[in-house]
């Protein structure tokens, strides 16, 4: 089946979505020389509502929501969305068809007065919008000041600038796209501070069954990439993941083998159980849930029940 003369992307409209989005759309214009490739720029939801934490207004999916909407009622053809951003269950309908090679997928120190989390003073207030990171924050660093931080990429930035918070933790990967490497005092590494399920990749969302579009967003997938993210995102589903549990996941693959680390705690950090697993890459899937099974033996239920009664 021939591609569309006309590839339409629905994108939200921060300047990291749009920055994804057109490189996304660099590469479909270069495989599809004769198709016009263009944006199609909206506000989600989730970029509206900057003054409660995610975890209270509705998860992840207020991201992604309008963009969906748009390619059901025939106005876009895909969408592109950070990995971490997607709701580990998809909504009926749709489809991930591509995940693409990832960049750096760690979390970024940023700060204008400190080099790193070591030396940070007691009582200095650092930002997140993440769970996960709160809780490895209050875990290692139970002497620091966690407050919330939402908003886009450059505001979180103003906010830092403006003395509200003494440092803030960001995925590098969003910096890097953004040529604000030089805002990174230093990169956590995966032993500090486990990332997020799909941090660092993109992912290319389908209407389910869009047989002229699927062709069209393969050559964007990375294997490598894809089979690291799908075994971190079942292992995410199994624990019932989302943005209100402290879980991060994190695959990589090394001598041919696919490593898969990760744990869930509660808010506070106080208690948080971890493990890991090797396996091949093509049971990726069966590799994440495999993880969540080590974690629930070794009491992860409790931890996910405590969540439960605190929403």
């Amino acid at each position: 089946m021939p591609a569309p003369s006309k590839i339409v992307i629905a994108s939200r409209e921060s300047r990291l979505a749009m920055w994804q989005a057109v490189h996304v759309q660099g590469r479909l214009a270069s495989l599809n020389p004769g198709a016009e490739v263009v944006i199609l720029g909206m506000t989600t939801k989730g970029d509206q509502i900057l003054d409660r934490p995610l975890a209270e207004i509705g998860g992840k999916g207020l991201f992604i929501k309008e963009l969906e909407v748009a390619m059901e009622e025939g106005r876009a053809h895909l969408a592109v969305h950070s990995m971490k951003d997607v709701p580990m269950v998809m909504p009926e309908g749709f489809v991930l068809a591509a995940i693409s090679a990832r960049e750096n997928p760690c979390d970024a120190f940023v700060s204008n007065k400190f080099a790193g989390l070591d030396e940070l003073p007691a009582g200095a207030v650092v930002g997140t919008s993440s769970l996960r990171r709160e809780a490895i924050l209050r875990a290692k660093y139970p002497q620091l000041v966690i407050k919330s931080l939402r908003g886009n990429l450059d505001t979180r930035l103003r906010k830092l600038d403006a003395g509200e918070y003494d440092a803030i933790i960001l995925a590098a990967a969003g910096l890097i796209r953004l040529g604000l490497e030089t805002r990174i005092k230093s990169v956590l590494t995966a032993e500090q501070s486990l990332p997020a399920p799909g941090q660092g990749a993109l992912g290319i969302e389908l209407v389910a069954g869009a047989a002229d579009m699927a062709p069209v967003v393969a050559p964007l997938n990375d294997p490598e990439t894809a089979h690291c993210v799908k075994a971190e995102r079942a292992f995410s589903r199994a624990l019932g993941g989302s943005c209100q549990v402290p879980l991060g996941g994190y695959a990589i693959i090394e001598n041919g083998q696919l490593w898969l680390r990760g744990f869930v705690a509660t808010a506070d950090g106080k208690e948080m159980v971890s493990a890991e697993l090797r396996g091949h890459p093509a049971d990726d899937e069966a590799l994440g849930r495999q993880l969540a099974e080590q974690l629930r033996a070794q009491g992860a239920d409790a931890i996910l029940e405590q969540l439960a009664h605190c929403r």
